[in-house]
């Protein structure tokens, strides 16, 4: 359950890269990510 989450969120962080072209934080998105979806 655990690696399938953080998968996941490898997929949004990877998508706001994209959409970003390649200017955002990964680490903030990450975070932010966490605290939106949890």
């Amino acid at each position: 359950y655990k690696s399938g989450k953080d998968k996941l969120f490898g997929f949004f962080v990877g998508q706001v890269m994209k959409a970003t072209e390649g200017k955002a934080n990964p680490g903030l998105v990450n975070e932010l990510l966490k605290n939106k979806l949890t």
